[in-house]
């Protein structure tokens, strides 16, 4: 290097806080959907402080969002072994990929030793336990297929192949069958959907997903769906896009006016729980009470897993709710989320 370029490098000043420019630069470009944009902001934000538990996490968020799930887990992996940011909060993180990488043994095995070592927060016991026994039920019940064959059929007389719903053990599995009769024309498998629909064994995950199959083919008669103990009667053609239900964007907005600019790290938390959970509604919107009201709701579950002291009274004032209302929507939020783990 010349004396000339040494003399220019020494005089680079960095502006201060300069990583938490590219930090909010990133979770804007969450928000807006830019994921791969986003990943470049937070990677700009580590080279210039890799200990920025916050731009790590906006990295997860990002990955997770693409599908990314094994680069999402390497880094909550390494944020726990290094004792980056909130321990418990980072831990959630990890355990949600883990569950989406079907990798129950890992889920076993991490909280296990979490137990043994005393390292769970009593508030949090009940939450890591009941992951436990579902991670344990699922290590022990799934079984490994590297692709969806002949086996989820069966023949019949018409010569027509009858789908075996019931086969489909977890999501895995049901995502690959889906991918199949994707390519199929559904309609010769509408009366067999139509049973599973209607049925309150049915995987809420596959029912989803078959919706949105028929939505695809353009549908357009009369179907019944079953879900949560509640009955719809839709045409799948005429239904929102299962990417943009009119509800979750309202309740999206109410969430980004509060969070925005407070707290955009808690406000993409928030965004993961309120994707999973409407994924798991649809068709069925959450009704009896307002889009404020099941905002405050979200809000307070995702915070109070982080501050457990938090209080239902802040929330009241803060989107100015009623008390009643805003309890039964967090304790609907909460049983649908014990749900969710167990249609995962």
């Amino acid at each position: 290097m010349s004396e000339r370029d040494k003399k220019k490098k020494d005089n680079i000043v960095l502006f201060p806080d300069l990583d938490q420019r590219f930090l909010e630069k990133g979770l804007q470009s969450i928000q807006k959907k830019s994921y791969y944009e986003a990943i470049s902001f937070f990677k700009e934000a580590l080279s210039l402080n890799t200990t920025n538990s916050e731009v790590q996490i906006g990295l997860i968020l990002a990955y997770y969002e693409l599908g990314s799930l094994h680069q999402a887990k390497d880094i909550a992996k390494n944020m726990l072994q290094s004792g980056l940011g909130d321990y418990i909060h980072v831990l959630d993180l990890y355990l949600m990929i883990l569950v989406q990488l079907h990798e129950y043994e890992e889920i076993v095995a991490t909280i296990e030793v979490l137990l043994e070592e005393h390292r769970i927060p009593a508030e949090k016991l009940e939450h890591f336990s009941k992951m436990l026994d579902f991670s344990r039920r699922m290590a022990l019940s799934t079984i490994k297929k590297e692709e969806v064959d002949e086996n989820y059929y069966t023949e019949e007389e018409n010569n027509y192949p009858k789908l075996n719903l019931y086969s489909l053990q977890n999501s895995n599995e049901q995502m690959k069958f889906i991918a199949k009769l994707h390519h199929q024309n559904v309609r010769p498998y509408v009366e067999e959907i139509k049973g599973y629909l209607i049925d309150e064994n049915g995987s809420l995950f596959l029912k989803t997903l078959l919706l949105n199959i028929l939505k695809e083919q353009e549908y357009d008669k009369e179907i019944a769906v079953h879900k949560f103990n509640r009955s719809l009667t839709v045409l799948p053609n005429e239904l929102e896009e299962m990417g943009a239900q009119s509800q979750r964007e309202e309740i999206w907005a109410v969430l980004i006016g509060q969070l925005e600019h407070e707290d955009p790290v808690l406000l993409e938390h928030i965004m993961v729980l309120l994707e999973q959970q409407f994924f798991l509604l649809y068709p069925f919107k959450l009704e009896r009470y307002s889009n404020t009201t099941w905002a405050a709701g979200y809000h307070y579950v995702i915070k109070s897993y982080f501050d457990p002291e938090t209080k239902i009274a802040d929330y009241i004032e803060v989107y100015e709710v009623d008390k009643e209302d805003l309890m039964e929507t967090i304790r609907f939020i909460k049983s649908l989320e014990e749900i969710s783990y167990s249609n995962i």
